[in-house]
């Protein structure tokens, strides 16, 4: 696996709303119980049939777009206004963090996920000439609101095609309708030609695609597996059964949000916990609070588990 870096500069541009019903979650993950459900009995069915490698046995670039949280690294305010910076050095490039977001390629093909608020400017710096799929982990504002921002690629190639599992489109459709539909006589075109999942996909024709059923403790998530790299954020519990899509993998990107526990977010001894169950060959860190300075964190985990930083690029 080798490691590289670009950094990446700040954007943001939220959305608004229309409306539709919104079906209710196909799984609902406890932190109490750890007992199947159905889409987690889907997904390892689906990976019963499927390879014994999850994702495919292909090899991937994975760029960290961004890695902060919710708020980004610095956040807004401070005592000058500009921007509060926590326990995280303000000299050290690393420690300036978009909104989490990667691009994932692989064989020529390009694919995105999540539209974070910071998307456009973390898709110019990544120099992404086109983005061939998007896929969204769950509906919280830090993961879609650069929903519209892509909409210059399609000014050549068309509507991108995009996935969601049932519940996130129903809220997706709700709240950016105007994204997925064509009007104004022709003047507006749809953005996303949207297909839905609910076991391993193949995105872009070429990148296969297993999800992780998550529980990110107020609502469910999803992380992913891309051949032998994981994308596993925005998440307080991994169901039991989700263990058994990490087997094997070469690289795991997780969220650690902060050093104390967080009702929503892994804090830095889960974790670990986590690394040492699942066993990639090495692990990153993400969604990192301003709590979190790179160089500090960086000498406090073991050798084979490092902080993210915007640009990152990872290959497995």
């Amino acid at each position: 696996m080798r490691l590289t870096s670009r950094r990446c500069p700040n954007a943001a541009r939220p959305t608004s709303p229309p409306s539709s019903p919104i079906p209710p979650p196909k799984w609902r993950s406890s932190r109490a119980s750890a007992s199947p459900n159905r889409h987690d009995d889907q997904l390892l069915q689906a990976l019963q049939q499927g390879a014994t490698r999850p994702g495919g046995a292909f090899g991937v670039r994975v760029t960290i777009l961004g890695c902060g949280t919710s708020g980004g690294v610095p956040r807004l305010g401070g005592k000058d206004g500009m921007g509060e910076w926590g326990a995280a050095d303000s000299s050290d490039p690393r420690n300036r963090r978009t909104r989490c977001s990667i691009l994932v390629e692989d064989r020529d093909k390009t694919v995105l996920v999540d539209t974070s608020p910071d998307v456009r400017a973390q898709l110019l710096a990544a120099k992404a000439q086109t983005v061939d799929a998007v896929i969204w982990s769950h509906e919280h504002a830090d993961q879609v609101h650069g929903i519209d921002d892509l909409r210059p690629y399609t000014f050549r190639r068309g509507a991108i095609e995009a996935w969601a599992d049932a519940r996130t489109l129903a809220i997706l459709r709700q709240r950016f309708g105007y994204v997925f539909e064509s009007g104004g006589d022709g003047l507006y075109h749809a953005l996303y030609d949207v297909r839905e999942f609910d076991g391993p996909f193949t995105a872009a024709g070429a990148i296969a695609v297993t999800p992780i059923p998550l529980d990110h403790g107020i609502a469910p998530s999803l992380g992913f597996r891309f051949g032998d790299v994981l994308y596993v954020n925005d998440v307080v519990r991994v169901p039991e059964q989700a263990f058994a899509l990490m087997r094997d993998a070469d690289a795991l990107i997780v969220d650690a949000m902060r050093y104390r526990p967080h009702p929503t977010h892994a804090h830095l001894e889960l974790a670990l916990e986590w690394i040492e169950r699942i066993a990639p060959r090495r692990a990153f860190l993400t969604n990192l609070h301003v709590d979190m300075d790179y160089a500090e964190l960086d000498r406090r985990t073991p050798t084979h588990v490092h902080p993210c930083h915007d640009g990152l690029v990872i290959e497995a």
